[in-house]
């Protein structure tokens, strides 16, 4: 049983400080409760990326969003009990309530059966030659450029174990040695790690094709320069709740216009907005795929993520998109490959939780 006050929220308090409590706890939820600490309603993970989704501001009180009518439990039950009940109910967490409506304990999927993302193998994207990147990449893969004190990609290794992930297969093709003489078989980094080599460049995910024997369950995808601390296993109860074939990462970007937007009906000017600000979903170059979608990327070409995209939109097969909330940073630009590595350092430091 974990201690329920750590993630104890005023309804009151804002969609942001939820989003923080689930974060640095890693309970997955927040519990709503009044002045007597009754239970008035919860806030997980899925709540919050449903509000993102639908443009629904962070700073909104949580009482607006939050399920009023959770499941719930009385304390004086098993812990067989409390699994079953969860399993019944397809739920990661589960509030205790004593007889007079106050939470007295919360019990954690995770904690009953041991276990974090069950059975989800990752693949890492790390054959790009870096262009954008130049000189830095010169001399070294881009996975391999230091974060802080270490590679980009040990970083990335880092977050698929702590999410519970065991075995990795890695796609290389641009000074691959130095990747594989770095990483060798994944047992410093308490991995089973397997290489693909691309001897000609695939795309960004054409080389699923060489790998189809050996991923016979949903598996996820993450691109070599990505640094997060998305909830892999979040990612996976998504994907498997809504039904996706394809479930795609996806980060809000605000895009800010620096002239005045005219909205123009014909030849008639019928509103304008000066310099807006406009907010769009990107892709984060983190993706959970089902076995069966490899079938649609075509043998011995380049193929990218967004051509498999659009390829089962066209086939009417199921794509839905999962809101990144966490700390996300692509490193392909100069820029954002400084930020990130300013990111790393102040997290060495205890300055900021990237």
């Amino acid at each position: 049983m974990r201690d329920w006050r750590q993630v104890r929220l005023s309804p009151r308090d804002s969609l942001l400080k939820a989003m923080d409590v689930i974060d640095l706890t890693t309970f997955g939820i927040a519990l709503v409760v009044d002045e007597s600490k009754r239970l008035m309603g919860v806030v997980v993970d899925g709540d919050i990326r449903r509000a993102v989704l639908k443009g629904i501001s962070l700073e909104m009180n949580v009482e607006k969003v939050m399920n009023a009518n959770p499941v719930t439990a009385p304390p004086d039950q098993t812990a067989e009990a409390y699994l079953d009940l969860m399993l019944r109910t397809n739920i990661q967490q589960l509030p205790l309530i004593g007889q007079s409506g106050q939470v007295v304990g919360l019990e954690l999927l995770k904690d009953l059966r041991s276990e974090l993302v069950t059975g989800l193998k990752a693949v890492i994207m790390a054959g790009g030659k870096g262009m954008r990147l130049r000189p830095l990449t010169e001399s070294n893969p881009k996975p391999m450029l230091p974060l802080g004190d270490r590679p980009i990609m040990e970083h990335v290794l880092e977050r698929l174990r702590a999410s519970g992930i065991r075995e990795v297969v890695v796609s290389t093709h641009y000074k691959s040695e130095m990747i594989q003489d770095y990483f060798g078989d994944g047992s410093s980094c308490g991995l089973a790690i397997n290489y693909v080599r691309e001897e000609n460049p695939f795309g960004t995910i054409g080389a699923l094709r060489l790998m189809r024997d050996h991923l016979t369950e949903p598996f996820l995808v993450i691109n070599g320069d990505v640094v997060t601390t998305l909830d892999f296993s979040a990612m996976q109860t998504f994907h498997r709740n809504h039904g996706a074939d394809m479930t795609v990462a996806v980060k809000k970007h605000n895009l800010h216009v620096p002239y005045g937007v005219m909205q123009v009906d014909g030849e008639s000017i019928v509103g304008l907005e000066e310099k807006p600000t406009l907010s769009v979903f990107i892709n984060a170059g983190i993706y959970l795929i089902n076995p069966a979608m490899i079938d649609f990327i075509p043998d011995q070409r380049a193929f990218d993520a967004t051509d498999l995209i659009a390829k089962l939109i066209e086939e009417r097969r199921r794509v839905v998109a999962f809101p990144v909330i966490e700390y996300w940073m692509d490193v392909g630009y100069p820029d954002d490959y400084r930020k990130a590595d300013a990111d790393m350092r102040a997290r060495r430091t205890g300055s900021v939780p990237p």
